[in-house]
């Protein structure tokens, strides 16, 4: 999928554990972790919302796109 869920890299940088995240939005650890692993079909405004607050960052930041040409290693 050409989405790319950058929150193990959004909580690395601050010092902060998927399970301190899950109690500081209210978001089950189960669904938050599925959020991180890219599982998942779509993401609420509210979560997203949530979790740059508590990140202190922007939507960006936890969310890339890359085309299915880098997701694959072409050299267009």
């Amino acid at each position: 999928m050409p989405i790319i869920t950058n929150l193990d890299v959004m909580l690395a940088k601050r010092k902060m554990s998927l399970t301190q995240l899950s109690k500081a939005i209210g978001l089950s650890l189960t669904n938050l972790s599925l959020l991180k692993n890219g599982n998942v079909r779509g993401v609420r405004y509210k979560t997203l919302e949530k979790i740059c607050i508590v990140l202190a960052c922007q939507p960006g930041d936890i969310l890339e796109y890359r085309s299915n040409d880098d997701a694959f290693g072409s050299n267009k």
